[in-house]
């Protein structure tokens, strides 16, 4: 059974969806590997790396031929799929859209996005976006500190006393308390927020402050699945108030909230960004859903009543090696849960809960009950 392992074509991209280690794991199972020239580099790995792990080096075309796996960081082009054989598997971060499963669909593959693995217990060690969160938010904190122009811990000098910087953290979701702990760790005082009560605990555990809206009815924030949900218009308004008073008083602010499915929710106004002392900074996580904080820009570092708002995109590519290290044994993880030894090859079972989750489509057709028209 053939796996192909793809070098990623979309721009800034550094990761790669298999490393030697994940190569020798899927040959161990008796898989065959190929992997596209130079699919590793940016991310630290060389060819022969993974030639010495026991994968055949080739070309885009002869790799995807015979694939029956195909591996990706980031979903190819279905266009670029025409010669592959019916019903291979395209297993990477999808990006899922109707017209995009539609292309999947039309290419004849089985498309499993991996951004819809469900948070179950079983399905821990496949969770590409907390894997990757986790990174993103110990990179926000490090981002936050190169554009600060001051230090982050209390320093007792000679000259006299530096104090701490206080860092503010909204939404605790994964990426939120690997934030809250990297900002301990550099001597931060750190609060931090979130709609969903259950974290206050955590926030604590962490060391830092927790800022929760008090008395207020029809908090919804519990969601499903682990993530935030919507909130009442009473919540929202008592939550601004007390963001508000409390965001002026910060030299840094890290942002994280996110709904699946839906745009990212505006949690910093740009009059609460002018509230904030020039010099400060804002790290906007969600920057490519929509953003959290009115006037980040994409890709860009801006500059808006002083305060320096950080928008990176692809933030885990910006930690290629752990990155895809973290990401190349999810994918593995997944793929070996469902190895059959018989068939040997992975088959994924109708009515599983992980394969309906994040089956797009099979058979030509766009079968994901989340895409229906």
């Amino acid at each position: 059974m053939r796996i192909a392992v793809l070098r990623e074509q979309a721009e800034g991209e550094r990761r790669v969806a298999a490393t030697p280690e994940t190569v020798r794991k899927f040959v161990a199972l008796g898989a065959t590997l190929a992997v596209e020239a130079g699919a590793g580099a940016a991310a630290g790995h060389a060819d022969d790396a993974y030639a010495d792990a026991g994968a055949t080096i080739a070309d885009r075309t002869a790799v995807l031929a015979g694939a029956a796996v195909i591996l990706g960081v980031q979903g190819p082009d279905p266009a670029g799929l025409a010669r592959v054989e019916p019903g291979a598997w395209v297993v990477a971060a999808l990006q899922p859209t109707r017209t995009r499963a539609e292309g999947y669909a039309a290419a004849g593959v089985e498309a499993l996005a991996m951004e819809w693995m469900p948070r179950i217990t079983r399905a821990q060690s496949m969770d590409i976006l907390s894997s990757q969160s986790n990174l993103a938010g110990y990179k926000a904190v490090l981002d936050a500190a190169a554009e600060y122009d001051r230090a982050f811990p209390m320093m007792m000098t000679a000259a006299g006393t530096v104090a701490a910087a206080r860092v503010f953290v909204m939404g605790v979701g994964v990426a939120g308390l690997q934030a809250i702990a990297t900002a301990r760790r550099l001597g931060a005082q750190v609060s931090a927020t979130d709609v969903r009560s259950a974290t206050r605990e955590q926030i604590q555990s962490l060391g830092a402050k927790p800022v929760f809206v008090e008395n207020v009815a029809g908090i919804e924030g519990e969601g499903t699945g682990g993530y935030a949900g919507e909130t009442s218009d009473a919540y929202k308004a008592a939550q601004a108030e007390l963001v508000s008073g409390h965001i002026a008083k910060q030299d840094i602010v890290i942002t994280t909230a996110l709904i699946p499915g839906r745009a990212a929710p505006r949690l910093v106004s740009d009059a609460q960004v002018a509230s904030m002392k020039p010099g400060s900074v804002i790290v906007d996580l969600a920057v490519e859903q929509g953003g959290n904080v009115e006037g980040a820009v994409a890709g860009e570092v801006v500059v808006r009543h002083g305060v320096r708002i950080v928008g990176h995109r692809n933030v885990p590519s910006r930690l290629a090696t752990d990155a895809s290290a973290l990401f190349s044994r999810n994918l593995y993880n997944f793929l070996s849960a469902f190895w059959d030894k018989e068939a040997g090859r992975p088959l994924l079972p109708d009515g599983d809960e992980i394969g309906d989750a994040i089956r797009l489509t099979r058979g030509g057709q766009v079968v994901n009950p989340r895409l229906s028209a």
